[in-house]
């Protein structure tokens, strides 16, 4: 999961996560409101929410593409646990993240 400033980041980010098989899916939300603290002040933006499907393996090579293509100095990324799936919605995901290892 990560959030980021606006749409045309959300589309560029998905676009490039897609493109290099670090994910098999990244759904954009819609523009919601963060509230926060940064450099000892209380912030408010306009984010939107990526939700990113990999595998775990490859969280690192997901976490460093993020880190060069993010706009932020400290960008969410969070790895949430998956506590169950549909079965071949997750083989699903597998294969289309393991194609990025075939090329």
């Amino acid at each position: 999961m990560a959030t980021v400033p606006n749409q045309k980041t959300a589309q560029k980010m998905a676009k490039e996560l897609l493109e290099q098989r670090l994910a098999a899916c990244v759904t954009v939300s819609a523009a919601c409101q963060s509230h926060y603290w940064w450099q000892g002040r209380m912030a408010t933006d306009k984010e939107h929410i990526l939700f990113i499907k990999t595998r775990g393996s490859l969280y690192g090579d997901l976490e460093k593409k993020i880190l060069k293509i993010h706009p932020y100095k400290v960008p969410e990324i969070i790895a949430l646990p998956l506590v169950k799936g549909y079965g071949k919605y997750l083989d699903w995901i597998s294969m289309e993240t393991k194609r990025r290892r075939d090329n």
